[in-house]
């Protein structure tokens, strides 16, 4: 590379001249830029008046050429792409005649009345039934029609759709191609018992189907399931498509498309539309573009655009990227068309995101049942009297469709009379072949695969861990951590959670078992405990040991996230769905801020099985504990995990030594249980002495749901605790030389495991006392939960609890007060001072 000598420009000659744009180039200039402002956008005129340009356009036929090209039902938001190859090819694209041809048209019209149609029947035959209907929209059919007919020509094979309520069932009958009568059926409402509990309503279910596209090409499709927090599932639906283009291999990319349909107030208003579209080119998150649809009404439910976004387009949140933004009247059906092909092209040709907002109206309420009259009075007026589109169209381009429209109806009525006689409701997704092997519902006994390994395997592991390649400048720190992990691995030293950890990527991996594993510092670690990627002193080039385990091992990922909470965990929750083979981690810098997750949390991990019988084995790494760091760094909210749980929706653990960590990581992979994993991982006891483990440890079989206390002899009480708090009771009952107490690890929160703990308790029957012992206050952590099953267990002993006293706040801020707190919890649990 050759080196800069200065930092000066080169002066110029004076033979050397600046190229003067012509006038009619500095004119187009001024209606690329600009020209957007003054398209003709909106078809009931009301919500988007033309602005004046910034820069005024000279008068002249270059004028009057271009605003042909910027100013008409199209508006394109290009000139911010710094990409003169991108701005360039966009410009190609529009300043064209476009005319489309009359088989496009006719695609066009059948799309047009089939979306509309569809609506109507729903209309006549379950009037006041809610169906977010798509009329005012229903350009969206032809729309989604080419984009995948685009896509398919560029070689995408498979389609990944998320979208709200909105014309979802419209999509699913006319786009994803499931039968109407099965759309009918769920209006029916049949057999009712068999969604007892569970299930969900029908315009949040996902379905899976074939496109045959104009050109006879098939694009598999799926619409992902999708709960009414509208852009929730933006994120999960990228991580299912790079897990997708994963297994697709080096051209998936290109053979799977993403897409996301955004309701307009929804796209502007909601943070994870923004977190999501940041994704786009990060390294762990890439899935060579998305297009990203806004499907526009002009409304958010009762709010009008100036109530609900704070600038001329809702779009506007996508202009902080250097990514192209389409506005398109959503009455002018071939412009619209002409914006999908664009669309699809621009994504194949630079792996880019791209924005197509569709700027339509709503025909009825918000949900049907609703009176939009109340109010937007002027505007419903005007929509009363505006004809459905495919009249228009069909008039626009001399056609009589009656015959077309009768077949169309009568074809919907036959399906709607097949779905009155339906006694099962029907599926409307399957999964695919990779799924097979795993399994959902309760656990079965038989699941218990052994995950220990010998002293043999873990000093083989160990090499792979701690070697770098040759001239490879490690930093002197992490050198000395490498030795110290060289000596773990020996059996020279006990092994803390960092290096418990790696052994089981390192396992798992060797296996042949990919590992990922994201988080805001999850290549070091929050703590500095990880260490999974080296860093060269000199060059910065980075190393990840766990890439080389073995010849033929799984495929090792970690990523430093975006600061990110909701889009990260979205993301591998997705991800996961799609690679259940995998394991796939999810880690908050402090499990405290996984609260910035939580919609994902609620609607996704603990209920994803129930609503729609999908499963992940995503695992959730959250550092809990309260070591006087304040309300922010404490808790990881361990009650609201537990107020989830419920059917075996979920597994909820914190283990409490090293070894414990390594067998309850690889259980997880190698179960053929499917079911999100929430881990309470430790932050000052990550290299507490306490916690360490031997290798023999890692020799133990399995992990323990309960860790009973084989060191006491006939205790006068049993405390039972999880976590750090043990540890501490542990290392101050030592000091105190008081073995009258035993202490007992619950290791397993959820699902409860009451045989494991009444076999731990009635080793010492001579206890007289059980005590629940935790840290947070009495209001959080396990307190609630545990009581009432505790107090089934424990039979005719007094059963206690020590906590702190219920409070607004996690933890106190003042390291002096958690230390007296602290003290103060162990005297009580000791029985001292109580």
């Amino acid at each position: 590379m050759p080196t800069k000598t200065s930092s000066q420009p080169t002066p110029k000659t004076t033979t050397q001249t600046e190229a003067v744009p012509s006038a009619r180039e500095t004119t187009f200039d001024i209606f690329r830029r600009w020209g957007y402002l003054q398209s003709s956008l909106d078809p009931l005129g009301q919500y988007l008046p033309p602005e004046p340009f910034p820069t005024p356009a000279p008068d002249g036929a270059d004028s009057e050429e271009a605003r042909r090209y910027y100013c008409g039902s199209i508006g394109a938001e290009f000139m911010h792409i710094p990409s003169p190859e991108k701005r360039s090819w966009i410009q190609e694209q529009l300043e064209q005649e476009f005319v489309a041809s009359d088989a496009a048209k006719a695609r066009i019209l059948t799309g047009l009345i089939r979306a509309d149609i569809f609506e109507q029947v729903i209309q006549q035959r379950y009037l006041g039934t809610k169906r977010f209907s798509l009329e005012g929209l229903t350009v969206l059919i032809p729309f989604l029609d080419q984009v995948f007919s685009t896509a398919a020509d560029n070689g995408v094979t498979r389609g990944l759709v998320a979208m709200a309520h909105r014309g979802r069932l419209n999509v699913m009958v006319n786009t994803v191609g499931r039968g109407s009568h099965e759309i009918f059926t769920k209006f029916e409402d049949v057999d009712p018992r068999s969604t007892m509990g569970g299930g969900d309503v029908k315009y949040h279910m996902g379905a899976t189907g074939e496109l045959i596209t104009a050109n006879g090409k098939t694009v598999h499709l799926h619409l992902a399931s999708n709960p009414s927090h509208l852009e929730a599932v933006n994120p999960v639906i990228m991580g299912r498509a790079r897990a997708y283009q994963e297994r697709a291999g080096e051209n998936g990319k290109n053979e799977v498309l993403p897409m996301i349909l955004h309701g307009d107030a929804a796209f502007a208003g909601q943070g994870v539309s923004a977190e999501t579209l940041n994704l786009a080119s990060l390294d762990g998150y890439n899935v060579g573009g998305a297009i990203q649809v806004i499907t526009n009404n002009l409304l958010g439910f009762t709010a009008n655009p100036e109530e609900s976004n704070s600038s001329r387009f809702s779009s506007d949140l996508a202009k902080r990227l250097p990514i192209p933004i389409f506005h398109v009247n959503a009455e002018d059906p071939e412009a619209v068309v002409r914006v999908a092909a664009i669309a699809a092209n621009y994504r194949y040709k630079f792996k880019s995101d791209v924005v197509v907002d569709i700027i339509g109206y709503r025909r009825h309420g918000h949900s049907e049942v609703d009176d939009p009259t109340v109010t937007q009075p002027r505007r419903y007026a005007k929509i009363k009297d505006h004809p459905p589109l495919y009249k228009i169209y069909a008039k626009a381009i001399g056609v009589d469709a009656t015959a077309e429209i009768t077949a169309t109806q009568n074809e919907f009525l036959e399906e709607q009379k097949i779905a009155t006689h339906a006694e099962h409701k029907p599926k409307l997704h399957s999964l695919p072949d990779y799924w097979e092997p795993y399994l959902g519902g309760h656990l079965l006994p038989t699941d218990n695969p052994v995950t220990g390994l010998d002293a043999a395997e873990i000093a083989s592991l160990t090499k792979a861990l701690t070697t770098a390649p040759e001239g490879f400048h490690v930093h002197a720190k992490v050198a000395k951590l490498m030795d110290q992990r060289v000596e773990m691995g020996d059996g020279k030293k006990p092994i803390d959670y960092g290096m418990a950890e790696l052994l089981a990527y390192a396992s798992l991996l060797k296996a042949g078992t990919p590992v990922r594993l994201s988080g805001q510092d999850s290549q070091r670690g929050t703590f500095n405990q990880r260490h999974s990627v080296l860093i060269d002193i000199e060059t910065e080039v980075r190393y990840s040991p766990l890439g080389y385990v073995a010849p033929k091992q799984g495929r090792w990922e970690v990523y430093n996230s975006l600061l990110s909470e909701a889009a990260c965990l979205g993301f591998e929750y997705g991800f996961s769905r799609d690679f259940p083979e995998a394991l796939v981690l999810w880690e908050a810098q402090f499990g405290d801020f996984a609260n910035g997750a939580q919609i994902i949390i609620d609607q996704f991990l603990s209920a994803g099985e129930a609503k729609w019988g999908l499963l992940s084995g995503l695992v959730m790494l959250l550092p809990h504990g309260y070591e006087g760091q304040g309300p922010e760094h404490s808790s990881a909210r361990i009650e609201r995990y537990l107020q989830l749980a419920a059917q075996d929706n979920i597994q909820i653990a914190q283990p409490s030594t090293a070894a414990q960590y390594f067998h309850l990581l690889r259980r997880q992979s190698m179960r053929k249980w499917r079911k999100p994993l929430i881990v309470f991982t430790p932050k000052s006891m990550l290299r507490g002495a306490d916690a360490m483990s031997s290798v023999a440890d890692f020799a133990v079989e399995r992990f323990q749901n309960v860790l009973p206390d084989h060191e006491v002899r006939e205790p006068r009480r049993l405390l039972v605790c999880s976590g750090k708090i043990g540890h501490n009771l542990r290392v101050e009952r030592a000091k105190r030389g008081d073995m009258g107490v035993g202490i007992v690890f619950l290791e397993q929160m959820y699902p409860w495991p009451e045989a494991e703990l009444k076999a731990a308790l009635d080793e010492h029957p001579e206890a007289a006392e059980i005590v629940w012992v935790q840290e947070e206050p009495a209001n959080m952590g396990a307190f609630s939960y545990v009581m009432p099953l505790l107090k089934r267990v424990v039979g005719d002993r007094a059963l206690l609890s020590v906590k702190r006293t219920a409070s607004a706040s996690p933890a106190t801020g003042s390291a002096k007060a958690h230390e007296m707190e602290e003290k103060t919890l162990i005297d009580l649990a000791l029985g001292h001072g109580s």
